[in-house]
């Protein structure tokens, strides 16, 4: 790159990025030989060949033939350096911008939480103005079993890892409400996944209802979890399954964002809910 300023710069790893460039613009693979990759990068055959057999021990390329045939192509160990980054671009950071849309869909506070170990770890709020300040802290864990954003990560799980988790956290009752009985749990979980959506109805607390929808990567495994909450008397809560499709649709607008698709699914707005 023409602004790295030389003294930090290390030759040989800036070679290898190059290969990687030039063998990315050749997605089959056909035209990635040692020959080839030279002329492109202006290097010598030699050098280029030890850079590969370097890439390839470390898995971020692949080879096919043998002989002067032989051809590379970008390997699983790049996809999973890149998953590693979608990780690390925090969960707040990426989800605030949806969360605000989110609020001004539905009036309602909504919240962006991850799986930490077992519990649900809320890392994003974005409050509605005017509405009755319920206490939500950031950094709060949230029980798996009986809360909206923890039964949407649970649902992005496989039945025995969810069976796991509350095995080991239990499931204390918080209301009456509140779903103690693990079979019965995983029976939830299978109408979350149907409906794309889970609900904490009373079930964490009296008197506050939360709607919930899971966010994924591109391994359909759980990045976190979107969610609305407020009063079970508030006006905007009257039709839940409305308020559901905004929270899926809000949800899937992120799951598109992480994923790095271009276009990222529009999610419906307060005249969709209306109408």
């Amino acid at each position: 790159m023409d602004d790295l300023d030389p003294r930090y710069s290390v030759r040989s790893v800036g070679r290898a990025i190059e290969l990687l460039q030039e063998i990315e613009k050749d997605p089959t693979g056909a035209n990635s030989t040692v020959t080839k990759l030279a002329l492109s990068v202006g290097m010598s055959k030699g050098s280029v060949y030890s850079t590969l057999q370097t890439l390839l021990a470390y898995g971020l390329i692949t080879d096919r033939g043998e002989g002067a045939s032989r051809t590379y192509r970008l390997g699983l160990g790049l996809f999973r350096l890149g998953q590693s980054a979608t990780k690390q671009s925090t969960v707040a950071d990426v989800s605030t911008p949806v969360l605000s849309s989110l609020m001004r869909a539905t009036g309602l506070t909504s919240r962006a939480a991850l799986l930490d170990g077992d519990w649900a770890l809320v890392v994003a709020c974005v409050f509605a103005p005017g509405a009755v300040r319920l206490d939500l802290r950031l950094g709060e864990r949230e029980w798996p079993h009986c809360s909206a954003v923890g039964k949407s990560l649970m649902s992005a799980l496989s039945d025995p890892e969810a069976r796991q988790i509350v095995s080991r956290l239990g499931m204390p009752r918080h209301t009456r409400r509140t779903i103690t009985d693990i079979d019965q749990f995983i029976e939830e979980l299978a109408i979350t996944r149907e409906r794309g959506y889970a609900v904490d109805d009373e079930e964490d607390a009296d008197g506050i209802v939360c709607i919930s929808a899971p966010v994924l990567d591109t391994l359909g495994r759980p990045y976190a979890a979107l969610s609305i909450t407020g009063l079970k008397a508030d006006p905007a809560l009257e039709d839940t399954h409305a308020v559901a499709a905004v929270v899926r649709s809000h949800a899937d607008t992120l799951s598109a964002l992480v994923r790095g698709r271009a276009q990222a699914v529009s999610a419906p707005d307060r005249i969709a809910m209306d109408a």
